[in-house]
């Protein structure tokens, strides 16, 4: 195959109509089905915490499983949108090098490897959950219940944003073009680890941002939409990298603020 890889536009450009809809599709499809189910899980916690069902309590194995699938889920949903332009541009370069006889693998695959890397943190969010709730750190509502433990939050989010591995992430996130010339391998093997990788990527740019889901709720709908936005925003928009410095900035001046009040309160 060539070393030449296309920029996104001239990647979605030389896609088929036909695969740009049934990629596209699958992609919103795959993120609308997660939204239908964090809305019917949302409802139903607010429900129990309506008649008082919502209390904190020993978690069993199947509590851990639910967890699970419920981050796995969420991750889906606040993730997939930011990768849907990789993953366009994936199937552009692997439809050029089908023509030239390389073996490719459906964007599927490289979508799996992609999803495979949040379930992977999904595991660590709820031991961290799991943690959060028998250090009793969190409210029945899944927030936090401790001033120290929201400025600390805000204030480690805060940093991040401000470190060269999140700016390094970040760019290999906003250049899908980079990516592929980097990381280019053939066959189904090949797409799952370059999914992976891109997951990878992603990961290191987003994953504290992913703890501010403990500051706000973690099935706060309007906390997790205003998360995806922006994680949107820091990869898909001109100026994302000024934001995501710019967000740093803030968080950790809001961080400080609550810490030093929780602080004072305490004295």
């Amino acid at each position: 195959m060539s070393s030449s890889f296309p920029t996104l536009r001239q990647g979605v450009a030389a896609l088929r109509p036909r695969d740009l809809w049934a990629i596209g599709l699958g992609l919103f499809g795959a993120t609308l089905l997660s939204w239908i189910y964090l809305v019917g899980l949302a409802g139903d916690m607010e429900r129990m915490s309506a008649t008082g069902m919502m209390k904190l309590r020993p978690w069993e194995a199947r509590d851990f499983l639910l967890m699970f699938v419920m981050w796995a889920v969420m991750m889906v949903g606040m993730m997939v949108p930011s990768a849907t332009p990789t993953a366009l541009l994936y199937a552009s370069v692997a439809r050029k090098a089908k023509g030239q006889g390389s073996p490719v693998a459906p964007t599927f695959v490289f979508v799996t490897g992609y999803v495979a890397l949040w379930a992977l943190f999904s595991v660590v969010a709820t031991a961290g959950q799991w943690g959060l709730e028998r250090a009793a750190l969190l409210s029945p509502g899944m927030a936090s219940a401790s001033p120290q433990l929201s400025g600390l939050l805000l204030i480690g989010v805060g940093l991040y944003q401000l470190t060269p591995a999140k700016q390094a992430c970040l760019d290999h996130c906003r250049s899908p073009a980079r990516f592929m010339a980097e990381h280019w391998h053939p066959g189904h093997f090949g797409a799952l680890r370059m999914g992976a990788i891109h997951g990878a990527f992603c990961l290191g740019c987003c994953w504290f941002l992913m703890a501010l889901l403990f500051f706000g709720g973690v099935m706060d709908l309007l906390w997790i939409a205003g998360l995806t936005i922006f994680v949107l925003v820091e990869k898909l928009l001109p100026h994302g990298a000024r934001v995501a410095r710019g967000s740093g900035i803030v968080l950790l001046v809001a961080g400080l603020t609550i810490l030093i009040d929780a602080v004072r309160q305490v004295a």
